[in-house]
């Protein structure tokens, strides 16, 4: 589910953040490694270079690198063959299972692997060369840490400038009221084994549900600010099913967590998940801080998206303008 930071900024991304040609470190080999990253693709199979090249590229060497094939329908579990035999000598393997969704890829991922820190990426993805350097540190560093997030670079397939998000320092309270950190977080694998993995049930929100049980576990976070995760945005995908179900997914993980909230908000929950959620939209009863929060989520996703169709409009035609000045043997202005 995708967070609400406070605004859109224009950032650059770290070098290599978009899977290009890095040079990788050489392998520390030792009998288990610290770092699991685990890569769930469904139909993604012409992403996954890009994702499992970000691995590679890490600064941090001391990984292994589990692809699950979620009953993909194109060629992913060839593109990952193609890649385990590109790099014998890394850690990387493929899972192979059935269509279950992607928490369901993710906890058999992470069931399969033995790091003592856990690393999710989706195979549309990918991060920033000292995305583990930076994480793991922390996690050594604080023993009290249990996950580490970090801010994110969004990007598209338009070659348009990557957009950084500056996300808040954790804080429990408003990770209740919002999504405040990427799925994208390195994070101690005692934090799946307590919680129990990702709600399998749950297609949307998966991520921010983790978190919520996560803190109802006693585990606190630490956020990194710095875009080290970059996040393709695009016009499909689960992200946009939170968007549009958000106040349905925003009731299953109250519901889900009753401890964690006030009384008033959880006979929210569950009067939205017993009714049409129209109704609910129009109910007195509803919180007014919970149909506030739901504004807010449509609006900045009307504002992201009005701010990308301006910019792939004067990308085209600043395009046009250098072919035309190309064309007429004149010098484009840099």
């Amino acid at each position: 589910m995708t967070p609400v930071p406070p605004g859109p900024e224009r950032g650059p991304l770290e070098d290599g953040l978009r899977g290009a040609a890095v040079a990788s470190p050489e392998p520390v080999v030792s009998s288990e490694p610290v770092v699991s990253v685990v890569i769930p693709c469904h139909d993604y199979g012409h992403y996954l270079p890009q994702a499992v090249q970000s691995v590679l590229a890490q600064t941090y060497p001391d990984w292994e690198l589990v692809v699950v094939d979620d009953g993909s329908t194109d060629d992913t579990a060839a593109v990952a063959r193609s890649l385990i035999a590109g790099h014998p000598d890394r850690r990387i393997r493929l899972l192979e299972q059935a269509n279950a969704g992607v928490s369901a890829a993710r906890n058999a991922g992470i069931a399969a692997t033995t790091g003592r820190y856990v690393l999710p990426l989706d195979a549309d993805d990918v991060i920033a060369p000292t995305m583990l350097e930076r994480t793991v540190a922390v996690l050594d560093d604080r023993p009290d840490i249990a996950i580490v997030s970090t801010d994110v670079s969004v990007f598209t397939d338009d070659g348009l400038p990557a957009q950084a998000l500056k996300l808040p320092a954790y804080d429990k309270d408003l990770l209740l009221r919002r999504l405040i950190m990427f799925y994208c977080s390195l994070y101690r694998r005692e934090v799946w084994q307590t919680v129990g993995g990702y709600a399998e049930d749950m297609r949307a929100g998966e991520d921010w549900d983790f978190w919520i049980a996560s803190a109802e576990h006693g585990f606190t976070a630490h956020h990194l600010h710095d875009a080290l995760f970059g996040a393709r945005n695009k016009d499909d995908g689960l992200h946009v099913e939170a968007a549009e179900n958000d106040l349905a997914v925003r009731a299953r993980i109250v519901a889900g967590h009753p401890t964690m909230f006030k009384p008033v908000t959880l006979a929210w929950a569950q009067a939205v998940l017993a009714q049409d959620e129209g109704e609910c939209l129009a109910d007195d009863r509803v919180p007014d801080d919970i149909l506030t929060r739901a504004a807010d989520m449509d609006e900045f996703l009307r504002v992201v998206l009005a701010l990308q169709r301006t910019a792939r409009l004067q990308h085209r035609h600043i395009q046009r303008l250098e072919r035309e000045l190309a064309e007429r043997g004149e010098p484009v202005p840099v």
